[in-house]
């Protein structure tokens, strides 16, 4: 009788904890379906439509693939722009994880007005979204295109293969714009590296190791599952950016005479995917490599 009441307390504990966990989701679990969920599924059913809004009504007209078709094989500029979208991402992603790994590094060391460099690197986040950015980045603050234009970098361009102009042009220009998207990162990295014990690099001193070779046996390690949030926290941040040029697009889109809604919710739904297959690709290639750094 005694094992069966303690039974009993274990399972109505662990009851009552998961339901405490539950209660503590379940705004996030409503907030999710009434503002992300029924959204979702709302511009799923527009991509199939032909959408015709009046004053009075949202009219729907089934036109079956035809969007998506449209967008993937009739509209250049829409495949042009995911592309781009696509090579960025994968130039931007790297740099932005070895800038914010190095910097993470410096403010982990011992030194003055340690914090005020903190909050100096950590700034750019809270104005790279909203009308600040979009006044910066008009008026060219986010970029420096005078350096394409320089005759050692354009002669340095033309000697590039055709499928590394592209990507190391954007680098050169949008070198700026891409170490704003470095200030969560640098504080994920540093909160890795505060977790590292002082003592293994203490006993790695004594084996002869230099500080190199701490970096590349002990540290980069350490780092790796950091690495993987960062940098699936990257490609989401650079897709979802305020002034990306296939979001603009698709927005413009909305509202365009030979567009539509319709056909806007397609091209959302196509981009989206793009997004998930660009995650997974980063994701599991990150993911074998701190595998392989953690055995």
């Amino acid at each position: 009788m005694t094992d069966r009441r303690i039974a009993r307390r274990e399972i109505s504990l662990r009851t009552r904890e998961a339901l405490q966990g539950y209660g503590f989701i379940l705004l996030w679990i409503i907030g999710f379906a009434l503002f992300t969920f029924l959204p979702l599924t709302e511009t799923l059913r527009y991509s199939f439509n032909q959408v015709t809004v009046t004053a009075t009504s949202i009219n729907l007209s089934f036109v079956d693939w035809a969007n998506y078709t449209r967008a993937l094989f009739t509209d250049p500029n829409f495949i042009e722009l995911l592309i781009a979208y696509t090579v960025e991402t994968l130039v931007s992603v790297p740099i932005v994880l070895i800038f914010a790994m190095v910097i993470a590094m410096f403010l982990n060391l011992k030194f003055r007005l340690k914090g005020f460099f903190r909050v100096i690197f950590f700034l750019p986040i809270v104005i790279t979204s909203g009308p600040v950015i979009r006044e910066l980045t008009a008026q060219g603050a986010a970029s420096a295109p005078g350096i394409a234009s320089i005759p050692a970098v354009v002669e340095f361009l033309e000697e590039l293969p055709r499928a590394l102009r592209t990507p190391v042009e954007y680098l050169l220009t949008s070198f700026i714009l891409i170490l704003w998207f470095s200030g969560v990162q640098i504080l994920i990295y540093l909160s890795s590296l505060q977790k590292v014990d002082r003592s293994i690099y203490e006993a790695a001193a004594i084996d002869g190791a230099s500080g190199w070779e701490a970096f590349w046996k002990i540290t980069l390690p350490s780092l790796s599952t950091a690495t993987v949030v960062n940098a699936i926290y990257t490609v989401v941040t650079l897709s979802h950016f305020s002034e990306n040029k296939v979001i603009r697009y698709i927005y413009d889109q909305t509202y365009d005479i030979q567009g539509g809604i319709g056909y806007a919710s397609a091209m959302a739904f196509i981009y989206f995917g793009v997004m998930i297959v660009l995650l997974g690709v980063v994701y599991f290639a990150l993911m074998q490599w701190a595998r392989r750094e953690s055995r």
